[in-house]
C-alpha cells in the first residue's frame, strides 16, 4: 500500500507530511540502535529487585522476555519500513522546491509553538514583506509541494 494513503486529504496531508519529516528521519537514524538494545534485553538475565517485596518464581519468564522482544523488533522493523517508504515518497518532491519555498514551509509547519516569535513574523522580517504576502507565499509553496506529492488536483 502506498504511503500516500496515510495522507488522503491532499492539503492537510501535505502539511502533515511536512510535520512528519523529522520523526521519520529520527526513526531511520535510531532504529538500528533500538533493535540492538532490544536484542540485548532479550538475552540478558533479569536482575533481582531489592525492594523487599516477596517474589514468586516464574520458570517461563525467559521465554516471555524473548517473545516480547521478538514482537517489539517486528514493530520496530515495520515502523522503519514505513519511514523508508515515506522518505522515498516525500524527499524527491521536497528537493524540487526552491530554497525559499523550503524555508517558508519549514518555518510555518516545523516552528515550535512555545516560541515567542510567530512563524509569520519570522518570514516577514526575513523577506521584509507584509503578513498577507507571507501567507500568500506560504500557500503558493504548499500548493507546489502538494502538486509534487499528489499530482494535479
Amino acid at each position: 500500500m502506498s504511503i500516500a494513503w496515510n495522507y488522503l486529504d491532499k492539503r492537510s496531508g501535505t502539511v502533515q507530511a511536512i510535520k512528519d519529516f523529522s520523526s521519520m528521519k529520527f526513526i531511520i537514524d535510531s532504529t538500528d540502535s533500538t533493535i540492538k538494545n532490544v536484542y540485548d534485553g532479550m538475552s540478558g538475565v533479569g536482575s533481582p529487585n531489592m525492594d523487599g517485596m516477596p517474589r514468586s518464581h516464574d520458570p517461563k519468564a525467559g521465554k516471555g522476555r524473548i517473545v516480547s522482544g521478538i514482537d517489539e523488533i517486528d514493530v520496530l522493523k515495520e515502523r522503519y519500513r514505513q519511514a523508508v517508504e515515506y522518505m522515498a515518497w516525500f524527499v524527491p518532491a521536497w528537493e524540487q522546491l526552491s530554497d525559499d519555498e523550503q524555508f517558508l514551509l519549514t518555518t510555518f509547519y516545523e516552528h515550535e509553538e512555545y516560541s515567542m516569535v510567530s512563524p509569520v513574523d519570522i518570514i516577514c522580517q526575513t523577506y521584509n514583506i507584509k503578513r498577507s504576502t507571507a501567507y500568500n507565499r506560504k500557500n503558493k509553496a504548499l500548493n507546489h509541494l502538494m502538486t509534487l506529492l499528489f499530482g494535479k488536483r
